[in-house]
């Protein structure tokens, strides 16, 4: 082999190996199987280095958004947090405790196509959120490294540069090995919160020492909004555009197996784990409505409105104007390195969310490339799409604020729904009508945002289009899989094959699923003797594929041996039938050392929407099918079931 091709092979075996284990479960901060859990609070910074981070930009875009009524807009917003999104979550966390949040929820409401595409659909919003998490979140933590004292005076002007360098370090990061990082995030999102709250409690005593500042803002307020009905309703009508306060509540209920559960918990009732998992979104609710009603409180009193539009020094940076302004320098740098650590930080969070969101559903869905269950091309992939988005933003922050906001309502409006069908399916008729009033509240939210800055959506719209696309191509391509994870033979079923194997011969006639009767059944075999020289003393096993829901892909199968009017039938239920009957073949098989051989007959249907069938139902042109599922399946043609077709 030449250098060249061993060093393609490689980097192929390095790339396509990883974060992965054999189960497909992500070893990063979001990993289903949990080596060593942790106590809820140690979790709760995890998810707090999303959450938390967002006081670096929050008070400056609720002001830029609300101008002198942004702490009236950020009471709006921290009542929706604790009596909207924090109860919405805390069912979200009983019903769905192993990580895969409300989506999952809703993918188990909604059945067959109907559930799939859905969830392609809010993985679409999902990306958004997770990707504009880390290109604004970079964006602006270059904005704090640019506005610094201490800066070099190129970092102005190269705003984007610097910005792709810190996502470049971000995927660094990933293609060499995510290591656990709570550890990390404790320590991060201890020091930045306790630096917040010295900033808060040094810019509290300037307005102590200075109480002019309350009067003149009010002056100034009721000066502008004479009407205080106006005001409210204004208030009500720029909240949405705070929205990016909200983030964080979906990555705290798929951080979940990282929490340390009772000793009694099992798989199938983790109760400790879920009462930490709500400790955890109530703890980090609260804490993170105290700061955003003093921060956005002080800094409309402290700073200049001015400062807060585009080019201003507190654009995109309130409180690290205020860490300046009032702590000196030295303190203000030391408060920049935070942001900047907690928000690139939380860009890392981001991207193991991706990376664990896409692994657990399209490849299950058989709507992703095979390669998407390894992590690094997914890095590769999600930075080159960070590289276009912070591109096209110019790195930001007030620009990108719109798309990541829509991507937080839409996961926090579907959750909303999720729980308002849960609590309406088990007739709890309160909590019905509460979360019903929730779910219309985010609904307003999320429409009057994505009214007043489309290019969420537009942004939005370009990675669930992707999705679909990919997703349609990629169930096409792997059509000819054999889709079973697991086939289990029952002991009736394994008597049937095993008599069989002692002749040495195994026969297989597929019937159809809805036969049943002595007529059906005798008309079956007859027309095997007939048609395709079935031996006519040979004693055939029927096989029967029972179709389910045709938009699953990965199953695993259950095949049921009985005895019928006389008749050996194995009965397997599936969403697919060609696929199904090749991985009943294989096991059989691999059961008895002993190559089955399979007797169909042909259909008399257009070729065409047999076809169309076969990927969209799991039906049309059987026979052919499943000897091409054989076919890619088993490259040996000694070991390959043999197919009779007549």
């Amino acid at each position: 082999m030449s250098h060249g091709g061993e060093g393609r092979r490689r980097f192929r075996s390095w790339l396509l190996s990883g974060l992965i284990d054999d189960h497909g479960s992500h070893q990063g901060p979001h990993a289903q199987v949990v080596r060593k859990p942790h106590s809820w609070w140690r979790v709760m910074c995890l998810s707090g280095v999303d959450y938390f981070s967002t006081l670096g930009y929050q008070p400056a875009i609720a002001a830029l958004a609300a101008g002198l009524l942004s702490p009236f807009a950020t009471i709006v917003l921290v009542l929706l947090t604790l009596a909207g999104a924090l109860p919405v979550y805390r069912r979200v966390a009983r019903e769905s405790p192993h990580g895969s949040g409300s989506i999952a929820m809703l993918e188990h409401l909604l059945p067959w196509w109907t559930g799939k595409i859905f969830v392609l659909v809010l993985l679409g919003f999902a990306a958004t959120d997770f990707m504009i998490t880390i290109t604004l979140s970079a964006s602006d933590a270059t904005a704090h490294a640019v506005e610094n004292p201490f800066a070099p005076s190129w970092f102005s002007g190269n705003e984007v540069p610097i910005t792709l360098v810190l996502i470049s370090a971000l995927a660094f990061i990933f293609l060499r090995g995510f290591k656990e990082a709570i550890g990390v995030a404790v320590i991060l999102v201890a020091a930045y919160l306790a630096l917040n709250v010295a900033v808060i409690i040094a810019a509290t005593v300037r307005v102590a020492h200075s109480p002019v500042v309350i009067t003149d803002w009010w002056a100034a307020l009721t000066a502008q909004h004479s009407n205080p009905w106006l005001a409210a309703a204004f208030a009500l009508i720029v909240f949405p555009k705070l929205a990016l306060g909200l983030s964080g509540f979906e990555t705290g209920v798929a951080v979940m197996p990282q929490i340390r559960g009772d000793k009694g918990d099992t798989e199938e009732r983790p109760l400790g784990r879920i009462v930490g998992a709500k400790r955890l979104l109530t703890a980090a609710a609260l804490t993170m409505s105290v700061f955003l009603l003093s921060s956005s409180f002080l800094t409309t009193l402290l700073i200049p409105q001015h400062e807060f539009q585009p080019g201003g020094k507190a654009n995109g940076r309130a409180l690290a104007y205020l860490a300046h302004e009032y702590l000196g320098p030295v303190w203000g740098t030391l408060y920049d390195v935070s942001t900047i650590a907690i928000l690139w930080f939380a860009g890392a969070s981001a991207m193991a969310g991706l990376l664990n969101l896409v692994p657990r559903y399209l490849p299950r869905f058989g709507m992703a490339p095979q390669w998407a269950r390894a992590v690094r091309p997914l890095v590769l992939v999600f930075t080159a799409i960070a590289f276009f988005v912070t591109i096209i933003f110019q790195a930001d922050v007030d620009a990108q604020g719109g798309a990541y906001a829509t991507g937080v309502l839409v996961l926090i409006s579907s959750a909303s729904v999720a729980v308002t069908i849960s609590a309406l399916r088990k007739r709890q008729r309160g909590a019905f009508i509460a979360f019903l009033l929730v779910t219309l509240a985010f609904l307003y939210t999320t429409v009057l945002n994505i009214f007043e800055r489309p290019d969420g959506l537009r942004i939005a719209s370009f990675f669930i289009a992707g999705i679909l696309v990919v997703s349609l191509i990629s169930r096409m391509r792997r059509s000819f899989e054999v889709r079973a994870q697991s086939v289990t033979l029952d002991a009736q079923a394994l008597e049937f094959v095993r008599e069989d194997a002692v002749r040495g011969k195994i026969r297989v006639i597929a019937v159809e699923p809805h036969i049943g009767q002595i007529p059906d059944y005798k008309r079956k075999i007859l027309e095997a003797r007939r048609d395709s020289l079935f031996p006519r003393n040979a004693p055939p096993i029927l096989l029967q594929v029972r179709v389910t829901d045709t938009s699953d892909f990965e199953e695993d199968l259950v095949v049921e041996g009985s005895t019928l009017h006389g008749y050996r039938v194995l009965r397997v239920s599936s969403g697919n039938i060609p696929n199904t009957i090749a991985a009943v073949l294989f096991a059989i098989r691999d059961e008895t050392s002993v190559v089955p051989e399979v007797y169909f007959r042909w259909t008399e249907s257009n070729p065409i929407s047999n076809m169309l069938k076969f990927l969209f139902v799991g039906s049309g042109e059987i026979a052919p099918m499943t000897r091409e599922v054989i076919r890619e399946a088993e490259s040996d043609i000694r070991r390959r079931p043999t197919v009779h077709v007549s």
